[in-house]
């Protein structure tokens, strides 16, 4: 099957928008590729299927139910489209290998393993619940993504029967891999969703075994064992206990009608996953959840920046900022779009008892706010981390701090928006502009106020550009990310206030440093440094730090301060 990328055109882009970067995998139906979609700015896991026989029509129906299926364990596909020879389907990335890879590799114990069916199962759930059978679940369709903790996406739904659309095989077909095909399918019955519970049920049989339930040499062997049905998991495990082996068991009923559902069998699962075996396999171990900085910065942020802001503008009763704030974290926990339309309208009375007219201007500028953040809304507050960072002098991390924050343009924006509050938090800031009605006479006053201090804009636009360009040099390796490293170094000198210069130069080797680190974990590039490129920002470094030792005296640390070198320092 023709599944390369040949001929790219000219300018580098498949159908105009992705960039192919690297492979990530073949298989019978294709070959996927980590692709950077240009227009949107963010990496895509690109499959790409030639048009051949009915290759063309599986994808395009692929494509359809994965864009349908919404869920955290179903691997989000973006669209579908074709050229003359090929289909192609960008799905969202995410690092990781299959399920057949990471059992082969031993990484699952019993309680990984049944954490990951119970994943694959709501995922499953989901899909019936939407017409959708899957009809190919196997570990090589399930996606581990990397980390300490199991988290898995079910993918190809390239065979799947959605309930209101024909079926793409002949009658007497039987899709799938032999392997995972229940016995209806093999005696010619249509597959329900009662066919993913039975594929479910052989992957944790073979899991927990250690050898698949129904292997033979011959197929026609392997088709009869089907039928025939699975021995109970408690001959091959007695050790495991009587609810997991009943709940297996049950998921390999020969008749359909006494499997239970998707949902029911994750439920089973998830009771006796705690107490999987009666001794553990391997030493217990604490390990640290990558995932807890995701699920609980965005409503800890929340929950500080509403209290914040409620407190330290006259309105509020003396509790409230603390019920306020508490809420704003709930709010943003279980509902993040509520949770963030509610952070941005907690100030609009603080501010109106400041100024009519700056009530009016913040509603408007935090509509276009929400609007720009609703579709990723955990990350439609980071803009006040300026208001954390400034203090501790490190607002030149910003770039790295939202480094996860999808979309170059939201990257820049946010990074802009959080240096201009760093100069107006507060109500002391706000004084100039008291009993103003008029929303023409605050935009007059809020643009005086950035002429008079220009270095927070031109700050403002240099972190913005490195935000945006963040991603794409940590993707590129080492000589990028010393470009980028180099460019914040100067943009900040020169833009920012002097006093400032030895924070932002501190903040750049930082950016560098972490940026390389992710780069290699991820598995880029050789063992060695790229002195030559970082010898760049050294000279610009040591530059900077000779320029303040006494000429007349040789390299004496400190020299006599010069007021007007230090910018904002002195004039406050």
């Amino acid at each position: 099957m023709s599944t390369g990328l040949q001929p790219v055109p000219e300018n580098g882009l498949v159908l105009g928008r992705y960039k192919p970067l690297r492979p990530l995998g073949t298989g019978g139906s294709g070959s996927v590729w980590l692709a950077h979609d240009e227009k949107n700015g963010r990496d895509v896991a690109l499959k790409i299927i030639g048009k051949e026989g009915k290759a063309a029509s599986r994808a395009e129906r692929e494509a359809h139910s994965a864009a349908r299926l919404r869920h955290p364990h179903c691997l989000l596909a973006f669209g579908f489209a074709s050229d003359a020879r090929h289909v192609y389907i960008p799905y969202e990335y995410v690092p990781g290998h299959t399920l057949r890879h990471a059992l082969r590799a031993g990484e699952l114990d019993d309680e990984g393993v049944v954490e990951a069916a119970a994943q694959v199962l709501e995922a499953l759930a989901h899909a019936h619940a939407h017409g959708i059978v899957h009809r190919d679940v196997k570990p090589s369709n399930v996606l581990l993504a990397d980390g300490d903790e199991v988290s898995v996406r079910l993918f190809d739904f390239g065979l799947a029967q959605l309930a209101d659309a024909e079926t793409l095989t002949a009658a007497g077909d039987v899709p799938g891999t032999l392997a995972y095909i229940p016995p209806e399918r093999l005696q010619g019955k249509s597959a329900g969703p009662a066919a993913d519970v039975w594929a479910v049920g052989v992957l944790l049989w073979e899991a927990l075994s250690g050898r698949h339930p129904f292997w033979q040499a011959s197929p026609m062997e392997m088709g009869k064992q089907i039928q025939s049905g699975a021995a109970s998991l408690a001959t091959v495990r007695p050790d495991l206990s009587r609810q997991l082996v009943v709940a297996v068991d049950r998921a390999l009923a020969v008749n359909p009608s006494k499997r239970p559902t998707a949902a029911a069998l994750a439920r089973a699962l998830r009771g006796p996953r705690r107490q999987t075996v009666e001794r553990p396999l391997r030493p217990p171990h604490l390990r640290l959840d990558r995932r807890l900085p995701a699920l609980v910065g965005a409503p800890a942020l929340a929950g500080v920046a509403v209290a914040w802001a409620a407190g330290s503008l006259p309105f509020y009763p003396p509790r409230w900022p603390l019920l306020l704030g508490a809420l704003a974290a709930g709010l943003m926990a279980l509902r993040p779009r509520i949770g963030l339309a509610f952070a941005l309208a907690v100030p609009v009375f603080p501010l109106g008892n400041v100024a009519l007219g700056l009530a009016l201007v913040y509603a408007v500028a935090a509509t276009a706010w929400l609007g720009l953040a609703w579709p990723r809304p955990r990350t439609g507050l980071v803009f006040a981390l300026g208001a954390v960072l400034a203090p501790l002098a490190a607002i030149g991390l910003l770039p790295l701090a939202l480094q996860r924050v999808d979309g170059w343009f939201r990257r820049a924006a946010y990074a802009f928006v959080a240096v201009l509050l760093t100069g107006f938090a507060g109500a002391a800031q706000l004084e100039g502009i008291a009993n103003v009605e008029s929303p023409l006479a605050v935009g007059q006053w809020l643009w005086a106020s950035l002429t008079a201090r220009p270095e927070l804009a031109l700050v403002g636009l240099v972190l913005g550009a490195g935000a945006a360009l963040l991603p794409s040099a940590r993707r590129l390796g080492e000589p990028a990310i010393v470009a980028l490293g180099a460019g914040l170094l100067a943009g900040t000198l020169l833009a920012g206030p002097s006093g400032s210069a030895v924070a932002f130069i501190a903040t750049a080797w930082i950016t560098c440093a972490a940026l390389v680190v992710q780069w290699r974990r991820q598995g880029g590039g050789p063992g060695r440094l790229y002195l030559h490129g970082f010898g760049t920002i050294l000279s610009a470094t040591r530059a900077f730090f000779l320029g303040r030792v006494k000429p007349a005296g040789g390299p004496r640390w400190p020299r006599a301060l010069d007021p007007h070198r230090l910018g904002h320092a002195t004039r406050r």
